[in-house]
């Protein structure tokens, strides 16, 4: 299993970057790897990445402005992400962490860098939402 987690502090309020993390229908407003996004229902939804590969999404827990979890899956890979939200230094913190399973074993040896790259980009791309330079 691979796992990789990425944490840093966000200069806007908690309630702002819950709102963007979670309101997945606006993601490719400010997503730079998505093509689409579809809402299932409450609990599910897919992404489509620039290729239009789906992966989807079902939320296992969800405490607002707190914690925010769901189960991943696609025909590559299977796992869960964490998602911690906290008010600090008039900021927040956030700590995500996901847990992956890859299905081909060729791809083992990549999936913690692809994870890690794809944390970062999520944050770069968050970041320039929430400065509206998006």
């Amino acid at each position: 299993m691979a796992i990789s987690n990425i944490k840093t502090v966000m200069r806007c309020d908690v309630q702002k970057v819950w709102e963007a993390v979670t309101t997945v229908e606006d993601y490719v407003k400010w997503r730079s790897d998505l093509s689409k996004t579809e809402t299932i229902n409450e609990k599910q939804f897919i992404e489509y990445d620039k290729n239009d590969y789906p992966t989807e999404f079902t939320v296992t827990v969800s405490v607002p402005l707190r914690r925010w979890e769901f189960d991943i899956s696609n025909s590559n890979m299977k796992g869960h992400w964490v998602g911690i939200f906290s008010a600090k230094d008039g900021g927040t913190e956030i700590d995500f962490t996901e847990y992956v399973e890859v299905k081909k074993c060729i791809m083992r040896p990549f999936a913690k860098s692809f994870l890690k790259k794809q944390q970062v980009r999520f944050l770069a791309d968050l970041k320039k939402f929430l400065l509206g330079k998006i």
